[in-house]
């Protein structure tokens, strides 16, 4: 069994570099793309596996990253490395994602036709076995992992309302942050 946190052969060779270095340091690679056009971007999606990640250790893994790219130069030119969290409306790319959001509403695309569609949309109804349920119009149905292509949760306010008792839950507070500092006056509250 595969999974979707690389698609494309760099990627998948990128993320056989890069995935021990970020394990070794605590964290999961939830995805990895190589991403071309005018300037190449190396997108790098990481998380603890309790879930969560915060912004001081994407930097930590970013300049791990960014010593091992270094001296296993695999990517030809320059390049910009973009270390984030999954976000709220992440990418599901191991089985496990799908038993770990049961209940929230995703988005599937599959490799092929099934039924007439590639694309499906519902609750996530966790897993059996190798299969991802999804609760669609007709019913709850099973898609082999295997099949998938791409797979992510759809923002929805329930998705927000869980993610931001989650952050308060841990201690985050938002009122933290309502306050500004200025040369001027050293704490200003926002109006």
């Amino acid at each position: 069994m595969t999974d979707l946190i690389a698609n494309a052969a760099i990627d998948k060779r990128l993320a056989s570099i890069v995935q021990p270095l970020i394990e070794g340091m605590g964290f999961e690679l939830v995805r990895l793309r190589l991403m071309s056009g005018k300037h190449a971007t190396l997108q790098i999606m990481a998380e603890r596996p309790e879930g969560g990640i915060e912004v001081d250790d994407c930097a930590k893994i970013s300049s791990a990253v960014s010593a091992v790219l270094d001296v296993e130069d695999p990517i030809e030119g320059e390049y910009t490395l973009e270390v984030s969290s999954p976000g709220i409306d992440r990418p599901l790319t191991r089985l496990k994602d799908f038993d770990a959001w049961n209940g929230y509403e995703a988005k599937l695309e599959t490799d092929g036709l099934i039924d007439g569609r590639r694309r499906f949309k519902g609750p996530l109804r966790g897993t059996e076995g190798t299969e991802v349920l999804i609760e669609i119009a007709e019913g709850t149905i099973g898609l082999q992992f295997d099949w998938l292509i791409d797979a992510k949760l759809v923002l929805t306010d329930e998705l927000i309302a869980e993610m931001l008792k989650a952050r308060k839950d841990a201690g985050f507070d938002e009122g933290d942050f309502d306050d500004i500092e200025t040369e001027e006056n050293p704490k200003e509250e926002l109006t």
